[in-house]
């Protein structure tokens, strides 16, 4: 299975553009979407130098809106800076106009700034984003309900029901079992089997038989091109940018797959997390680890760059794994 992931930042130091990135990606997902390519992935963050994607439902919408196939998984939307109820209206119309395609990853956010800009309060992005699911759930009903003292009505409800998938991220205990309090799937962006355990736990306890948790396995990036070393000589910087902007933006509570302590290219490199792969080691990543994520614009690199890994998966990765050689 493979998966195109985009965040649409560009390094200071770059020459593409947002306006080439954001018509490079929905070329992209247009292109993957009659290949045998399983989705795309967003995400949200605000305020950043690069331009980090900030609209992530918007995005969302226009990939499934040029696609008839593709999912398309918003990994995180940070709950707590929106109201839920522009949530909730939104994500129904995505969901009328691409019934089922879209899959919300429930983030509480962590960047100071970003409660800072919307006028939130930090300390309360649990409790905010708990109630803000509860708000959204109750709002796909279709049916007027109380909210704050008021009487609140959203429609048109989703074609998805009982609503469209929400999964609860989070990487710390109190997201395990808010997941299950809730009765949703369980997505942490770390591969802690702890959490997971946990989770099934607090399910079982309460329970709800539907549980189900999955967590990553795997690089957050996987780049092809019949010669590694040549494309890291000439992505290094764009790579190196964005794991230290990435890993800046941590705190203590914080963790995540994609967070890479790196000083240099070759630190990067050593992580694991960040992969330029020949076909071949990419046909042997996907056998061992079933998926892979296409990260075809990370860091603001030549557009051109990620077209050459679309098309070597397209012309020699998916055949060897189809003929299994």
């Amino acid at each position: 299975m493979f998966n195109l992931r985009f965040d649409l930042r560009t390094p200071p130091f770059t020459e593409v553009t947002h306006g080439d990135q954001y018509r490079a990606m929905l070329e992209m997902v247009k292109w993957a979407d009659t290949r045998g390519f399983a989705g795309a992935i967003t995400s949200e963050h605000h305020g950043t130098e690069d331009g980090f994607m900030s609209a992530p439902l918007a995005i969302s919408a226009a990939i499934l809106g040029s696609t008839d196939n593709l999912m398309c998984t918003l990994s995180a939307l940070l709950v707590p800076y929106h109201d839920p109820l522009r949530l909730a209206e939104d994500i129904a119309t995505i969901d009328l106009m691409a019934p089922g395609r879209l899959i919300i990853i429930a983030g509480l956010g962590y960047r100071e700034f970003e409660f800072e800009m919307f006028g939130k309060d930090r300390t309360r992005r649990g409790r905010d984003t708990e109630e803000a699911i509860r708000v959204m759930q109750q709002a796909w009903t279709g049916e007027p309900f109380e909210y704050q003292g008021r009487t609140v009505w959203v429609t048109p409800k989703p074609v998805t029901q009982p609503h469209p998938l929400v999964m609860v991220g989070g990487s710390v205990p109190a997201s395990a079992k808010r997941a299950a309090r809730l009765r949703l799937p369980y997505m942490p962006p770390i591969g802690d089997q702890d959490l997971v355990d946990l989770y099934y736990a607090e399910a079982s306890e309460i329970g709800f038989e539907g549980a189900f948790a999955m967590a990553p396995d795997g690089p957050g990036l996987v780049l092809v091109t019949e010669d590694p070393e040549a494309l890291w000589a000439k992505i290094g910087p764009n790579m190196l940018y964005d794991a230290q902007a990435y890993a800046s933006w941590q705190y203590p509570d914080q963790r995540s797959g994609w967070h890479v302590e790196a000083d240099d290219v070759a630190g990067l490199k050593a992580s694991g997390q960040f992969e330029v792969l020949t076909p071949g080691e990419c046909v042997e990543l996907v056998r061992t680890k079933g998926a892979a994520t296409l990260h075809p614009l990370c860091g603001g690199i030549d557009p051109a760059i990620g077209w050459e890994t679309l098309e070597l998966v397209v012309d020699k990765v998916m055949p060897a794994l189809a003929e299994g050689t």
